[in-house]
């Protein structure tokens, strides 16, 4: 999506959302239930803007324990009505090719296969909704295969001048996404995070995906998009929007602990217990249109990162920068690089968030993990107190959302430590969280 998305976000999630619960949902890859996506920025993500020096950062993404590396668009950009001087990773001119930006063909197979050496998965970004509006498609293929108005232009949507609409009506068209789609999983990539994904016909991914998956078992597609008919023999995550938005809210002091109930239970109800559901606190759109996490939700913003990782279904993403406490906005149309990657707190903190996912069963998305329970407890109103359990596993969150200390009486009746500290705990404690802090107790099965 493209800077102007933010701005119509919250109608988006509306018109992408349903109120009727899909009867069946996608089979999911084994690896994929406990995964944290990392979503690269590759034209930002090092002073080159290269696959090559990408793949020279991928030991630290490693370390830092993701499982799967989302590339943001790599294809070659359009220039016909293109934004600034780079253009949007959007507007896509050739499906099969990747953008000289970035470097070659060879160098991106080279990144792929170092990702994989490293045992990290690749998944990337594609645009099905639409092209440049100098796309080879234009001028190789019959008018038919684009939306085109009364005088025969093609069509864009919102504010997107420097795109033009596919015709999902036109089934060659069809055909040759799908080709498109097969170019690059021959290649080896392990899946598709599908942009405006509600944006096309359902029955595309329908017929598209469940194919792909015989043809190329273990692999993992993700819908930008809330509407749980995505999840009907189609995608096997889709995007939380609904739950970001109310994250911002909940730290500005709009919302509080019952909205978000409210709002799992009305998840829990739209969306099929199988169904995985991105949570996140920034992403490429967000960072740059609406602000970094810390401009929406200052000193909230870790103990909503946290709750991204511990919350039923929720399939944890981190973007470019945030491993760093990177406050800054990305220019989404030229260069604009992080400066230099560290390591430092906020690194830490998600070394750890990953390691409380990895380590715990109860936190695995879809119907694998642990259903959310609410322990009887006298926590003040802002206390989110919650728990999830697998089996023996069993992992107990108290976050304070508010900007006030809270006391309450630990819910357990036995000695614990907490997870981030290592401090031990006695059953039934009085204990004071601070201002937008948490208490996390995690039993760790061994493996």
């Amino acid at each position: 999506m493209k800077k102007w998305m933010w701005i119509i976000g919250a109608l988006l999630a509306v018109a992408c959302s349903s109120n009727e619960p899909p009867a069946a949902t996608a089979p999911h890859a084994d690896w994929s239930y406990q995964a944290v996506v990392y979503e690269m920025n590759v034209r930002q993500y090092t002073p080159e803007g290269t696959f090559a020096a990408a793949a020279r950062e991928l030991p630290r993404l490693k370390k830092l324990g993701v499982d799967v590396v989302w590339l943001m668009p790599i294809y070659p950009i359009g220039v016909k009505e293109r934004k600034g001087s780079l253009g949007s990773y959007y507007a896509i001119s050739d499906y099969c090719a990747v953008n000289p930006e970035f470097g070659t063909m060879a160098d991106f197979d080279a990144f792929l296969a170092e990702a994989h050496r490293s045992g990290l998965r690749v998944i990337l970004d594609w645009v099905a909704n639409h092209t440049s509006p100098d796309a080879r498609w234009i001028d190789e293929q019959p008018a038919d295969w684009y939306v085109r108005d009364s005088l025969g232009n093609t069509v864009v949507q919102y504010d997107w001048t420097d795109i033009a609409k596919l015709n999902y009506d036109n089934a060659d068209m069809r055909d040759a996404m799908r080709r498109s789609m097969r170019f690059w999983l021959d290649k080896g990539v392990d899946g598709f995070r599908c942009d405006m994904a509600c944006e096309v016909p359902i029955a595309f991914w329908r017929e598209t995906l469940p194919a792909l998956r015989r043809e190329y078992p273990e692999r993992y597609f993700l819908a930008e998009g809330e509407n749980p008919e995505l999840h009907v023999d189609a995608f096997d995550a889709s995007y939380a929007w609904e739950l970001h938005h109310l994250l911002n809210d909940i730290a500005q002091g709009k919302k509080g602990v019952a909205d978000l109930q409210a709002y799992i239970e009305k998840d829990a109800a739209a969306n099929p217990s199988e169904a995985f559901r991105l949570m996140f606190t920034s992403n490429h759109d967000e960072n740059s249109w609406a602000g970094t996490e810390f401009e929406r939700m200052g000193e909230a913003a870790r103990v909503m990162a946290l709750l991204t990782f511990t919350l039923p279904n929720g399939q944890p993403l981190i973007y470019t920068g945030q491993e760093i406490g990177f406050d800054h906005r990305f220019a989404f149309f030229e260069k604009d690089p992080v400066p230099a990657w560290s390591t430092n707190d906020f690194t830490d903190f998600y070394r750890s968030l990953i390691r409380l996912r990895h380590g715990n069963p109860a936190l695995a998305a879809g119907e694998r993990g642990g259903r959310i329970v609410y322990p009887a407890n006298d926590a003040p109103e802002q206390v989110m107190l919650f728990a999830r359990r697998v089996g023996e596993n069993e992992v107990v969150v108290a976050a304070n959302l508010s900007a006030s200390d809270a006391l309450l009486t630990l819910p357990f009746d036995d000695a614990r430590c907490e997870f981030f500290t290592g401090r031990r705990y006695a059953g039934g404690e009085r204990t004071t969280i601070p201002a937008w802090g948490w208490l996390v107790f995690a039993r760790e099965v061994e493996k």
